[in-house]
């Protein structure tokens, strides 16, 4: 063979060689693609399913809520037992499953009523200045005043500083200005924009309790004894012990006591010596905080939802975080 039959057979192999190499290249990268696409499709298959299981445990809640006809809204009812209906939902679905949660927000301090007008709404600023003066909390007074003095000055529609708290003079000279409010707030993590609001006083710790578990930025005033948590409890009156409370609690979550009046703490050893100095007290609820965990496999879906319970079967949505 001569030299340029030899050179065209070499010419032809590399040729051969590098059409294999391009082709099995396309091939390992087609491949590739496929599985991702079939991936990336399979796990938005799943997405949704989760999204849906996610959302029965919401719009079963709702349910529970709509159920309660009764005159007063306790911590032994169906709602508050949540859980219960938790547990079958592992019958529900294949591989996956809910857990609920609701919250009554009437049981909380109504933040936004803080504010009368553009002055202090005394009875509200009493009962948030003996819930933050709890131990729990480990807070001075000075730091106290300071948080409720710049809490009334967010929400109040003036810019006159009240005693410890801020205006917008103040806000504007941090390193990344804002101006306040001057107005209600639409949700609670607002306060972590208000001056002496440290996220863990909001947040809580190991060490301290969550302040945003205590207020509520719904309703018109009134808490619910039945469902009020122990600190909240606590500061509804100056000589209000620990003791006293853990009573009332074990209390109403005893089967078949009558929870229908906001008094009904009177029924309790030492009642004669205890005095209630916030004069707002009920029984009923309407609104409450809904949250429903689904998960399905490894994979996870949280949603938070505010509703308003308006009487009939119907909720009315007042927030919603999907996460």
């Amino acid at each position: 063979m001569g030299l340029k039959k030899r050179t065209e057979v070499g010419i032809a192999l590399v040729i051969v060689l590098l059409v294999i190499t391009v082709l099995v290249g396309l091939t390992i990268e087609l491949t590739r693609a496929t599985r991702f696409t079939y991936r990336r499709s399979s796990l938005l298959s799943e997405g949704i399913k989760l999204s849906y299981i996610a959302r029965s445990g919401f719009y079963g809640a709702c349910a529970l809520l709509v159920d309660d006809r009764n005159n007063y809204d306790a911590l032994t009812e169906s709602w508050a037992k949540a859980e219960v209906f938790s547990r079958e939902s592992e019958s529900f679905f294949k591989r996956g499953s809910f857990v609920v949660r609701i919250e009554d927000e009437l049981g909380k301090i109504p933040i936004n009523k803080l504010v009368a007008g553009n002055g202090y709404n005394q009875a509200v600023k009493e009962l948030l200045i003996r819930l933050l003066g709890q131990p729990e909390f480990k807070l001075d007074q000075g730091k106290i005043n300071e948080i409720v003095d710049s809490i009334k000055d967010w929400l109040d529609k003036d810019d006159e500083v009240t005693g410890s708290g801020a205006e917008s003079n103040y806000y504007r000279s941090l390193a990344k200005p804002y101006s306040p409010k001057n107005g209600v707030l639409d949700c609670l993590d607002d306060l972590l924009m208000v001056k002496g609001i440290t996220r863990t006083l909001f947040y809580g710790s190991k060490d301290t309790p969550a302040l945003r578990d205590y207020l509520t930025v719904y309703g018109e005033g009134m808490v619910n004894i039945n469902t009020a948590p122990p600190l909240v409890l606590r500061a509804l009156g100056k000589e209000v012990s620990l003791s006293f409370v853990e009573e009332m609690v074990a209390y109403r979550l005893q089967e078949g006591v009558d929870l229908s009046r906001a008094d009904w703490f009177r029924n309790l050893p030492g009642a004669e010596n205890v005095h209630f100095d916030y004069p707002f007290l009920g029984v009923k609820s309407d609104y409450f905080t809904i949250t429903s965990i689904g998960t399905l496999g490894k994979m996870r879906k949280r949603i938070v939802a505010s509703v308003k319970r308006t009487g009939g079967k119907t909720v009315e949505l007042l927030s919603w975080v999907e996460e």
